[in-house]
């Protein structure tokens, strides 16, 4: 993640080579898989679920979120697209993707919202709270061309309210009915890795 996450802005390819350089000519579309793109929308939600979790490069991980939040806010922060080059410029017409059988467009995406309000858990500055009240006060509702996507911006939607709740809990296997813990608590009992417990997807 460190090289291929872009210095400046934080944005990340929606795919990359295993030594983190950019793919090259992917799915027949100009810069391919090289764009910020819905897939990339994961990257700072999963960045928070490794921040929770583990910590393990909690230092970088605090200057990644504060990064792209600070790209996305100069963007406006209710005004940001859903898809942008890796340096931050708008991508051209050939270059977007389109969603569902609908016209490729830029749309200021409810998923994109919420990851982008997860990633407040990493960061300290007083941004974070934007971003949070961004997702609060967002309307999960079809665009005006009728789009709309109830599951991957919908359970990108739960899953960040997860997070933000401090609900996204995990619990360690054990021989009888696993116990409930806090990440506090497992740390206590040295279950760190991610083969070792179990998302718990309720409170």
């Amino acid at each position: 993640m460190h090289k291929v996450i872009d210095e400046k802005t934080g944005l990340n390819p929606d795919l990359c080579n295993y030594d983190g350089t950019l793919m090259q000519g992917f799915g027949g579309r100009r810069n391919g898989g090289s764009n910020f793109r819905y897939d990339s929308w994961r990257v700072p939600m999963n960045m928070t679920l490794d921040y929770e979790w583990s910590g393990a490069d909690a230092e970088w991980q605090q200057q990644y979120g504060e990064r792209i939040q600070n790209f996305f806010y100069s963007q406006g922060i209710n005004n940001f697209v859903d898809q942008y080059r890796i340096d931050g410029s708008l991508p051209e017409d050939d270059e977007i993707l389109r969603a569902g059988d609908y016209e490729p467009k830029l749309r200021h995406s409810i998923g994109l919202v919420a990851t982008t309000a997860a990633a407040s858990v990493m960061c300290s500055h007083d941004k974070r709270k934007d971003f949070v009240d961004a997702l609060w006060n967002a309307k999960h509702e079809p665009f005006d061309d009728g789009y709309f996507d109830a599951y991957y911006d919908g359970l990108l939607r739960l899953f960040a309210f997860m997070h933000l709740s401090g609900h996204y809990r995990v619990i360690a296997p054990n021989e009888h009915y696993p116990e409930r813990h806090n990440i506090s608590q497992l740390n206590k009992n040295n279950v760190h890795s991610c083969t070792q417990i179990l998302m718990l997807f309720q409170k």
